[in-house]
């Protein structure tokens, strides 16, 4: 008898683990760029369990990807209930906040981000969102201080570059704006952006 419940002990292990490999993984979705599939994944697990705090989180990445902004923001907002000083969750509220102009909400996620997670997995991106909202609301200065710090982290973002010389040329930093520009055309010549910041914040230095 014995011998009969171990057996079928371990049939069931087997059976599980066979289940475990073949269980679609939404994460993996996610990362091969299959949105829709990972959302589906994710829809389910959900189902099954509200929650499931990682169905959230990749859920909304899908969604974000997709931009499907406004269908992402309840998961958030659900995740963050669910894990109120979740890092990943944080961002992605501050994320959802930036792409629909809800520029004071985003700023406030993103700072608690910064605060959280300062080394985070998403630190760059957070530093350059919030160059963007700055922008967005006429405070350069803090803009230039953003997206200062984005390109120390990602050196080699030729966009980012030109962005900070917006940032700096809108201060009246022209000298450190010309700097910037020179930056983002030595990493991309073809930086059209770029180009006609640099001409024309130089016109506008020669002109003081």
């Amino acid at each position: 008898m014995n011998r009969r419940i171990k057996a079928g002990a371990v049939c069931m292990l087997m059976a599980v683990s066979s289940f475990a490999q073949i269980r679609p993984d939404a994460l993996q979705e996610y990362r091969n760029g299959n949105y829709e599939q990972s959302i589906s994944i994710c829809l389910n697990e959900i189902a099954s369990n509200p929650d499931n705090l990682e169905a959230r989180v990749v859920i909304c990445w899908s969604l974000i990807r997709l931009g499907r902004y406004e269908e992402a923001r309840p998961h958030g907002l659900t995740g963050r209930s669910l894990s109120r000083y979740d890092p990943r969750i944080i961002e992605i509220l501050g994320e959802i906040g930036y792409y629909q102009g809800r520029n004071s909400e985003a700023l406030q996620y993103f700072q608690e981000y910064v605060n959280l997670a300062p080394e985070g997995g998403r630190i760059d991106m957070v530093y350059y969102f919030l160059g963007e909202i700055y922008i967005r609301l006429g405070r350069f200065h803090h803009a230039d201080i953003a997206l200062s710090t984005a390109v120390h982290y990602v050196p080699g973002n030729a966009a980012w570059w030109t962005r900070l010389a917006y940032a700096r040329e809108s201060a009246g930093e022209l000298q450190s704006a010309i700097s910037a520009y020179e930056r983002a055309l030595s990493l991309n010549s073809q930086m059209t952006d770029a180009r006609r910041g640099l001409d024309r914040t130089r016109q506008a230095l020669d002109a003081r």
